[in-house]
């Protein structure tokens, strides 16, 4: 049981049930692993190149972003964990919160954000792939067949692992963690390490010039504070699966926010160093800067491509974290008769939900490739993960609407600061959810950008709305 000064009936309730059902979960997360998988899990390779765009700014907005929305939801999260760790996350404390069907909704739009980006990474997968090999490989960067046959070998890959649960995942992650650490120092060092060969004029890793709030710059802001700063809240869902999740969830968001704002400032940096902001390949920034920045090295750049290969596996890494709280979304569900209890069924050695596993990699991979359809790999990264950033916002909203709204039913008074944290943080996720209709880079129809991004939130929402309902009946 969570510490707690006065747990309401329904909190202890609730606390009872999902524990009794989380203990046939084997503990496989520690301190260790929480902290690699953090900073596997918010530090995206592409955010980056984002930030590039806002060009010696980025700094500036970078800390406005961390300010208004990272630290904030380190605390909600770290505040909501020490009282409520169970399996589920954000789902079970909305259910406290509020109800059945805003937690069902909340786990529906996290599911489908994950979907969204898990759909992309096969690209992100691609494109390092070709950076890596150079330009032997520059007929790659397009090629939609390539594309399909690493999404169908990576789906297969992580269904498989997935199957084995944590005791693999794990490592995985761990491994993908280590190798995202030292491609970012690779990529915080580069400047200085090609200083002999040029000059730093473009680095300018601290400059704390006030940029103009154009629309173009809130627009990049918003991603870089929802889009990037975010996923603590992703871990808790494997709370049941964690040694002392009140402690150690908590524990691993202090430890890891710091080196991860590290990572982000001087990561865009060393971008801005070799590439021009209107030049920053937004599906692969580091690769891209890695391969110019050792380029005239001779023997070295293969060093590098062996880099590159290190962000693919960070990529790996994502997807076997994403993949793991996605399928146990649908399981949670199932315990609640929300939805069929063939997605809450185990493997009978591994204990992992295998049917909600193979359910969610179908799905998957077939967003994977509808996502190519008639637009160019550029375009389609960006409808994805704007896609993405609007059910991640409207899932955010409820998050930080429970400490303004609805704490007093976790039997605990939310103090002033959570207070106006937590308006911060809505306030950037409503602001988030606006600007994904609008690309920041050209696209051929941004009518039709925005209304394709519309359509999915609206067709998504409404299939989830029908879920509800239908499992709803069966249950009665």
């Amino acid at each position: 049981m969570a510490e707690n000064e006065n747990p309401t009936p329904e909190l202890a309730a609730i606390e009872t049930e999902v524990e009794a059902r989380s203990a046939v979960f084997k503990k496989e997360l520690g301190l260790f692993d929480l902290v690699l998988t953090q900073i596997v899990f918010v530090v995206g390779t592409v955010w980056v190149g984002w930030a590039a765009k806002l060009g010696n700014d980025q700094m500036a907005f970078w800390l406005l972003a961390i300010v208004t929305f990272y630290l904030p939801l380190a605390a909600v999260v770290i505040f909501l964990n020490n009282r409520m760790p169970l399996e589920g996350g954000l789902y079970q404390w909305a259910k406290l919160a509020f109800n059945d069907f805003v937690a069902f909704m909340v786990a529906w739009n996290l599911w489908v954000f994950g979907i969204l980006v898990m759909s992309g990474i096969g690209l992100i997968i691609k494109k390092n792939i070709a950076y890596a090999i150079g330009p032997r490989a520059d007929w790659m960067h397009e090629n939609k067949m390539m594309t399909t046959l690493v999404c169908v070998v990576l789906m297969i890959s992580i269904i498989a692992a997935s199957r084995r649960g944590l005791a693999l995942g794990k490592w995985v992650q761990n491994v993908g963690g280590i190798f995202l650490l030292v491609t970012f120092a690779t990529l915080i060092l580069l400047p200085f390490i090609t200083a002999g060969r040029g000059t730093l004029q473009n680095y300018h890793p601290f400059s704390t010039s006030m940029p103009p709030l154009s629309s173009l710059n809130i627009n990049i802001f918003s991603k870089l504070a929802v889009g990037a700063l975010s996923g603590f809240e992703y871990i808790a869902i494997m709370a049941g699966e964690t040694r002392a999740p009140a402690r150690n969830i908590s524990r691993s968001v202090l430890i890891s926010a710091p080196i991860i704002a590290l990572m982000f400032i001087l990561g865009t940096a060393s971008v801005l160093a070799f590439v021009k902001p209107e030049d920053v390949d937004l599906i692969g920034p580091i690769p891209q800067v890695l391969s110019r920045g050792f380029a005239s090295f001779g023997w070295v750049s293969m060093l590098v491509s062996l880099t590159i290969f290190g962000v693919a596996a960070r990529q790996i890494a994502l997807m076997s974290i994403y993949f793991a709280g996605n399928t146990r979304l649908p399981m949670v569900a199932g315990w609640d008769d929300l939805l069929p209890a063939w997605f809450a069924r185990l493997h009978k050695r591994y204990k992992t939900p295998v049917n909600s596993i193979l359910f969610v990699g179908m799905v998957t991979l077939a967003f994977s490739l509808a996502s190519l359809i008639g637009v160019k790999e550029q375009e389609a990264f960006q409808i994805q993960d704007n896609a993405a950033t609007v059910f991640y916002a409207l899932m955010y909203m409820v998050l930080f609407a429970i400490p303004l709204m609805a704490i007093k039913r976790f039997g605990v008074r939310a103090p002033l600061w959570l207070k106006i944290a937590s308006a911060s943080g809505f306030i950037v996720s409503v602001i988030a959810g606006f600007y994904t209709m609008i690309p920041i880079t050209k696209v051929d129809s941004p009518g039709l950008f925005a209304a394709k991004i519309l359509t999915v939130v609206v067709i998504a929402n409404a299939i989830g709305i029908l879920l509800f309902v239908l499992g709803r009946k069966r249950a009665e």
